[in-house]
């Protein structure tokens, strides 16, 4: 298909009215989430955009080209970018994983574990925006930023990707040194990548939050009798006819999986949080808030 194509009004108004279809609701419900938490001083706001020096780093995918400094950069095999305290302290990153596992709800009365793992993620945005701060979806080569219109694209970019297979991990292409980060997962994938990552983001001055999005089914596990568990890709099933017999094996597998996320964000710094999908979201989004601020 041409350019000329490509920017037809038909084309442009089809992409406009699918885009219109669903990013308001997204944002509706996440501007009504952050509105229910109090605006309260967030991040550092130092007047103009910080003029204290804080290091030196190599220059990343994403970087703005006027940001290089080129004195620094000729003594040296690379390009470097002056970063202050205030432009490091600022940043916020966001990792939602959008796999097959967290489409799941238990209830049609209840979010799917994606859903409210994205309301949960624009809230944050919305509130460090509001707060002076610049924010940006890890999965994607472009920098944090601030304003209304970079929340538009971090709500479009939710809408628009997923990850192939069951479960997803943190895969971040963008982590500013000296930022702080939060990852949205069931994190019931392979625990070895986040620990992979907590650890990579430890080493660059990182900190953050891994917040556990599950569905209360999966925390009950109420099955009796005969049943038949399918992934939500439809690649793994498993039958069987006595389904109670398995409820104690299957918790004790659950919460060795939460004790180890929690021992990984110890080690690194880091914090956990589970929030399930039956609950509201003002009492995560009001930790996250205060543990971010914390984390400063």
């Amino acid at each position: 298909m041409s350019d000329t194509a490509l920017h037809t009004p038909e084309t442009l108004r089809s992409r406009s009215e699918s885009v219109a279809r669903s990013l308001p609701p997204l944002l509706v419900e996440a501007q009504h989430l952050a509105a229910t938490i109090l605006l309260g001083e967030h991040g550092r706001k130092r007047a103009g955009t910080g003029d204290e020096f804080w290091q030196y780093r190599a220059a990343e995918a994403g970087d703005a080209y006027r940001s290089i400094d080129w004195r620094r950069s000729a003594r040296a095999d690379g390009h470097f970018v002056r970063q202050t305290e205030w432009q490091a302290a600022q940043s916020l990153m966001i990792g939602v994983d959008d796999a097959a596992s967290m489409t799941f709800t238990g209830d049609k009365s209840r979010p799917s574990k994606l859903r409210r793992a994205q309301t949960l993620a624009m809230a944050l945005s919305i509130l460090a925006v509001r707060g002076g701060e610049r924010v940006g979806l890890t999965h994607l080569v472009d920098p944090p930023r601030g304003g209304e219109a970079q929340l538009i694209r971090m709500a479009s970019a939710l809408m628009d990707s997923h990850e192939p297979g069951d479960y997803g991990a943190p895969k971040p292409r963008v982590l500013p040194v000296g930022s702080r980060a939060v990852f949205f997962s069931d994190f019931l994938g392979d625990p070895s990548a986040i620990e992979t990552v907590l650890g990579q983001a430890a080493d660059r001055g990182v900190k953050g939050a891994l917040v556990q999005v599950l569905d209360p089914q999966e925390e009950l596990f109420s099955f009796d009798g005969r049943t038949l568990f399918e992934s939500m890709s439809g690649t793994i099933r498993f039958e069987t006819l006595k389904a109670k017999s398995l409820r104690d094996a299957y918790l004790e597998r659950l919460a060795e999986r939460k004790a180890r996320l929690k021992e990984i964000t110890r080690r690194t710094g880091w914090r956990y949080h589970c929030h399930h999908t039956d609950k509201s979201g003002e009492p995560t989004l009001l930790w996250l808030y205060n543990m971010l601020d914390r984390a400063r």
